[in-house]
């Protein structure tokens, strides 16, 4: 399974691998560590280029991470989906209806059960768990909560990116562009 025909989900830190994304093959991209100025004049020329963006909500410089700045970002940036780990945004995300991502991170098992209740309560589209090179656990997850996942963070290798989807990943995300191959 794939997220419509990706694999891969290339992860953006710079101008230059957003500019590499807009020649690429792949139709939708993460832009991680951007500034609120940039927001709509990427997101649009994305749009000009037939390519569609989730905006890591998080990461924004210049904006406050809750339901306000969700509201912000749909109403005037319309990108194609949102990732959190904050629950507020996620809610927020999927009553505007974009693709609502929750980013959990795999710190122990303490981390973990918290952060099945608040999927189950919030019920994102989909889940980014993070490190996503322990196929034990995004095989679990999946099963736990019949939420599509995507596997990113600490994907060094072809064999990582493999293992993610062999184990039900539905896509991987990663910042590393010799991984942005078709799996």
């Amino acid at each position: 399974m794939s997220f419509h025909g990706q694999s891969v989900l290339p992860a953006l830190r710079s101008m230059k691998q957003f500019d590499r994304f807009l020649k690429s093959d792949y139709a939708y991209g993460v832009l991680l560590d951007s500034h609120l100025g940039q927001l709509k004049g990427l997101v649009n020329e994305a749009k000009s280029k037939k390519k569609k963006l989730f905006i890591h909500v998080d990461l924004i410089q210049g904006l406050k991470h809750d339901e306000y700045a969700t509201e912000f970002l749909c109403q005037e940036i319309k990108p194609d989906g949102l990732i959190s780990t904050r629950s507020s945004v996620i809610a927020k995300a999927k009553q505007k209806k974009v693709y609502a991502i929750q980013r959990i991170f795999l710190l122990d098992t303490g981390a973990l059960e918290k952060s099945l209740a608040l999927i189950k309560k919030y019920e994102p589209d989909f889940i980014e768990v993070m490190p996503g090179i322990i196929p034990s656990l995004i095989d679990e997850i999946k099963e736990k909560t019949g939420i599509p996942i995507f596997a990113g963070g600490l994907i060094r290798s072809k064999e990582d990116v493999v293992n993610a989807l062999n184990a039900g990943a539905t896509a991987v995300t990663t910042s590393r562009e010799d991984l942005w191959l078709p799996f």
